[in-house]
């Protein structure tokens, strides 16, 4: 590990282990009643996670219901170091400060998302991932080994519920005041015969937005969502399984989250936009409707587990974007420009494994994976700019075909009772196969065309992701560890941006390398727990697609190198068996250590770059600058209280606080309106509800300090528009919702 100040991390470190454990101490309470044991599937068998030697954060499917999460982005609140970037495009997730900007659509995510095991390399191919979960599990570092494609700054992985051995049902019905609308969730599930099982879960929601246009009167962007997850168990043999799930999600959003903020002043964003116009006559839109099945099958034999997970899934989406044109003080001018992207993605994938009996000195999981996928994408770009002496309508046509193929391996050697060695080691193959074309329909061009045929790309590459872990137990209810490990992302080609050629069609992959050192810890009695981990991860070719603000467009490629330093810790602690507490806190430095070639940023004087200067340009390095969209320190704390209030009834209060400090959320960085501040948004529920369980009725506050807060900016200079002016995505402001759950 590098010097990091690794005095300073590990002093912090030592000393929340200190404070907290003298704390803890002090309140010593009985056993029981202590914190739930919480099992995960992270090494593919099934574990306490405090045996497990990541670095990561489990959230149960209650905690993510507690508040109402419903998308991918809602993660970010409970779990530091994790930054979920939303914009027109895919939601990208950031952990450690790396991802995949979503400027490139055909980019593979470095933080790659699994449902039930399928790999999901973009987001929308489960719209809302925390529909019906049993847990969500968060490895923060590479996880190359074991869950291989494209890990190279984390994984998530996403656990549905299954069927219950006895018949029930649940109803959930919200009205959210702020949102004007509701939701409404229900399952069904129990045994069909003596060897089915079924769970069938559907949710619907229609709700308005938090923005107000100027133009309509309405509020955007107004949500509509459909789902159904159907789920069958079949167990003929007490050794043998087969689950198969069938999920389908419609997703509509009407108007969108931008709204217009000055250049020149720094200032919360306005929660008010003026939007007239849209693509085409398209009014503005995000649209998708996928669709996924899989099939999980499990063979027992002499202690021996054989699974096999099959997977397909599949979406249509669009999305229709027009930039708003209110400045604060600024009046409102014509609608310049507007674009849109319509897409289609396919994929199938089957992996084999094979697990080993536990209990052995040596113990092992080996497989193989393969996937194939498709993929097409437009962007349309429509255009009246200069009083419409530039006007007319143009898109792009991006094609591509890949396929995977990959063998993993991980075995745990048990050196003593109390220190084993884990090694594993992946090999992929990945293959890729992609045309672009430009055109121009009508008008004269904005952006430079390329004729169909003339870009075309091919790549074939293969690589190795090893890891190494040492794990001790000092004692039954603490463990060290510490890895080494690698990760990769494939490469692949530019796929929405007007003038790509085939010198700049495509990049090359990216890895990353992993320095991590690490303890878990029960203690109290089972009613605390204290986790620590310490990394340096390493980033080469760092794929990135950063707007240029001077020929308006996002130039894509390999950055050179960039590095994230920093200390995860947990902490929870039920003091009594009513009160219990969760923290997180995560100090995070993550920076360019060399990119040369870089767009200017905002804060970089024109002597030393120029955008209007390609020499200059080219000659630009901005080492040492901080990654965009990473906060040095993310945390958050939560509490809960439970008291009876009579022999039927009982109250339950939830408090969940969320600080971030302050990150750049544009490309540029320009620390006026590329700069979000830190801020500390607070969420609470209070349940009323029968001490069985059976049904309550809540109170659900959420960003109840009401901060406005931005995920991604950039600038809109003139001639584009005729008031230059920054873009802003702004995330939900705050919301009280009611809502009411029956257990049959």
């Amino acid at each position: 590990m590098t010097k990091i100040s690794v005095s300073l991390l590990a002093s912090s470190a030592i000393a929340v282990a200190l404070v907290c454990t003298a704390s803890l101490t002090a309140y010593a309470k009985d056993s029981a009643g202590g914190i739930e044991t919480v099992t995960v599937t992270a090494e593919k068998r099934t574990q306490n996670v405090q045996k497990v030697p990541i670095s990561m954060t489990v959230v149960s499917g209650r905690d993510l219901d507690r508040f109402q999460t419903d998308g991918i982005s809602g993660l970010m609140d409970s779990v530091p170091n994790v930054y979920v970037e939303q914009t027109a495009g895919d939601d990208v997730i950031y952990i450690r400060g790396f991802g995949s900007a979503p400027a490139n659509f055909s980019f593979d995510q470095s933080v790659s998302l699994y449902e039930d095991g399928i790999y999901a390399g973009r987001s929308k191919q489960f719209e809302e991932p925390f529909f019906d979960v049993k847990r969500v599990e968060v490895l923060r570092g590479p996880q190359g080994a074991l869950f291989g494609k494209n890990t190279p700054a984390g994984a998530i992985s996403i656990i549905t519920n299954g069927p219950t051995p006895n018949w029930e049902a649940s109803l959930t019905s919200s009205y959210n005041f702020d949102m004007k609308g509701n939701e409404t969730y229900g399952y069904i599930s129990g045994p069909i015969t003596s060897t089915i099982g079924m769970r069938l879960a559907a949710k619907y929601l229609d709700q308005t937005g938090y923005i107000h246009n100027d133009h309509t009167g309405k509020e955007d962007p107004h949500n509509r969502e459909a789902l159904a997850r159907l789920t069958l168990n079949y167990v003929p043999t007490s050794n043998f399984n087969i689950t198969t799930k069938l999920e389908y999600s419609n997703f509509d959003q009407t108007g969108g989250i931008t709204v217009s903020d000055p250049l020149t002043q720094q200032a919360p964003p306005p929660t008010y936009r003026y939007t007239a116009l849209s693509y085409g006559g398209f009014p503005e839109s995000n649209r998708n409707t996928a669709m996924s099945a899989s099939a999980t099958a499990n063979y027992s034999f002499h202690g021996y587990t054989l699974t096999s997970i099959s997977g397909y899934s599949t979406y249509h989406g669009s999305n229709f974007n027009s930039f708003d044109q209110n400045i604060p003080g600024g009046g409102v001018t014509q609608n310049t420009i507007a674009n849109g992207f319509p897409e289609h993605f396919g994929q199938g994938s089957e992996e084999v494994r094979l697990l080993s009996p536990t209990g052995q000195k040596l113990e092992y999981v080996v497989g193989a994976y393969v996937d194939y996928s498709t993929y097409y994408v437009e962007e349309r770009l429509q255009y009246a700019i200069l009083g419409g002496l530039i006007a007319g309508l143009q898109h792009s046509s991006f094609k591509q075909r890949s396929s995977t193929v990959s063998f993993f391996g991980q075995a745990t050697y048990h050196l003593a009772n109390d220190l084993r060695i884990l090694g594993s080691l992946r090999y992929t193959e990945n293959s890729k196969r992609a045309t672009y074309a430009a055109f121009t329909d009508a008008g004269l061009g904005l952006q430079p065309v390329t004729p169909p045929g003339t870009v075309f790309g091919r790549l074939s590459e293969g690589g190795v992701d090893p890891s190494v872990t040492l794990q001790y137990d000092a004692n039954t209810n603490v463990m060290f560890y510490a890895t080494y490990g690698q990760g990769s992302k494939s490469g692949g080609f530019v796929s929405n941006t007007f003038g790509t050629t085939n010198a700049t069609f495509g990049f090359s992959p990216e890895h990353s390398t992993n320095y991590e050192v690490g303890f878990k810890s029960t203690l109290d009695g089972g009613r605390a727990l204290l986790n620590v981990s310490l990394y340096d991860t390493m980033f080469q070719d760092l794929q990135v697609s950063i707007f240029n603000a001077a020929v308006q467009n996002f130039i894509t490629g390999n950055a050179a190198s960039a590095s994230s330093k920093g200390m995860e810790a947990m902490a929870e602690w039920a003091p009594t068996d009513n009160l219990d507490f969760q923290g997180n806190l995560a100090y995070t430095d993550a920076r360019y250590d060399s990119f040369p070639g870089a767009s200017c940023l905002a804060t970089e004087p024109l002597s030393q770059c120029n955008p209007l200067n390609p020499a200059s340009v080219a000659a630009n390095n901005i080492a040492g600058h901080p990654l965009s969209y990473s906060s040095k320190w993310t945390g958050t704390l939560e509490g809960h209280y439970t008291q009876p209030v009579s022999n039927d009834l009982k109250l339950d209060a939830y408090v969940a606080g969320h600080y971030r400090s302050k990150y750049f959320d544009s490309d540029e960085q320009s620390p006026i309106y590329g700069l979000q501040k830190g801020y500390i948004k607070l969420d609470a529920r209070l349940q009323l509800g029968d001490v069985s369980d059976v049904w309550d009725v809540a109170i659900v506050g959420k960003n109840l300090t009401d901060q406005k807060t931005v995920s991604f900016a950039f600038d809109l200079p003139f001639p584009i528009t005729n008031n230059p002016r920054s873009i802003k995505w702004l995330e939900p402001t705050r919301s009280v919702a009611i809502e009411a759950t029956y257990h049959f």
